[in-house]
């Protein structure tokens, strides 16, 4: 999978792991970054190295529910009332700005997303498997933007940072462009289809058979609730947080070739997992500390089972 990414897309990889994790245990990513980072290049050639429909939906202040959800439409030829299905049934949802709508909007993805289903006047209609959706979200400009709510941003596996590249990678991109790359053109990349929506079920049923060892789980449990107790901290990591937190250390496992979590799995997706949950003091975060500073003590301090 990396290496068919990488054919359009330079450097992410962490990134594109972060989207297999949530692909492997039906998790749902967000995505922060600055424009320009290929966060629409990498859902698209994720999709296609699976073979996987994919869709976008440009959030704005004036995007309405049924725009992503789909609505009932009259069609004149027949005389009948039909559902005509939203973007929102595809296999990869991008929710491209999705702060830049209103809650209300927001909120229409709630269902979806824990769900797995719309409902459309009063009719619940089940969404396609695989279903992941990736929402983006500017983290310079504030300014005509909606934060996300903390219910909502607790439906999210994981919260990844897409970084600027590094400059060997940058230059490679801009020879990549010279030699005619044009990455609104999947095609010219050649990406490959690696593995099938088949491939992603045994995957998952192989994620569901690691084993994970109680003092493991303890260890787990034990960092969610330390975010609690800090000083800094005015809403830790909520129940699912930590639920969510062992399926993505069962899903990291797997990808490292193991059948069993290990302390070290937990570490390793502690931050994009549970970076999102935390809520600072205001005093705290004028003081310049962050999540990540904050979850960085935590897992220093916290024993780790040896």
């Amino acid at each position: 999978m990396r290496a068919e990414v990488s054919k359009i897309v330079v450097g992410q990889e962490g990134v594109v792991t972060g989207l297999l994790t949530a692909l492997l245990v039906r998790g749902h990513v967000l995505l922060e970054g600055v424009p320009g980072t290929a966060k629409t290049l990498l859902v698209k050639a994720l999709g296609a190295a699976l073979d996987l429909d994919n869709s976008r939906v440009q959030f704005t202040p004036d995007l309405m529910p049924s725009d992503i959800t789909g609505q009932t439409v009259f069609f004149q030829e027949t005389g009948e009332f039909r559902f005509r299905s939203g973007p929102t049934f595809t296999n990869l949802l991008l929710a491209d700005e999705i702060n830049r709508t209103p809650p209300k909007t927001q909120s229409a993805l709630l269902e979806a997303m824990q769900e797995r289903q719309v409902t459309v006047e009063g009719a619940p209609r089940p969404l396609p498997d695989p279903f992941l959706v990736v929402a983006t979200q500017n983290p310079i400009e504030y300014e005509g933007t909606y934060p996300l709510p903390e219910a909502q941003l607790d439906r999210f596996l994981l919260k990844l940072v897409v970084g600027y590249p590094s400059a060997e990678q940058e230059r490679d991109i801009v020879r990549r462009h010279h030699r005619g790359l044009d990455p609104h053109d999947l095609a010219t990349a050649d990406i490959r289809r690696v593995a099938s929506p088949a491939d992603l079920t045994e995957a998952r049923r192989a994620v569901q058979a690691i084993e994970v060892e109680d003092r493991v789980s303890d260890y787990l449990v034990e960092l969610c609730r330390a975010t609690r107790e800090s000083p800094q901290v005015i809403l830790g990591v909520s129940t699912r947080g930590a639920t969510m937190l062992l399926h993505a250390a069962k899903a990291w496992a797997l990808l490292a070739g193991r059948g069993f979590v290990t302390p070290d799995d937990v570490k390793a997706v502690a931050t994009p997992t549970l970076r999102h949950r935390l809520q600072l003091r205001p005093e705290v975060e004028l003081e310049g500390a962050t999540s990540d500073g904050v979850l960085a003590g935590v897992l220093e301090r916290t024993e780790v089972p040896r």
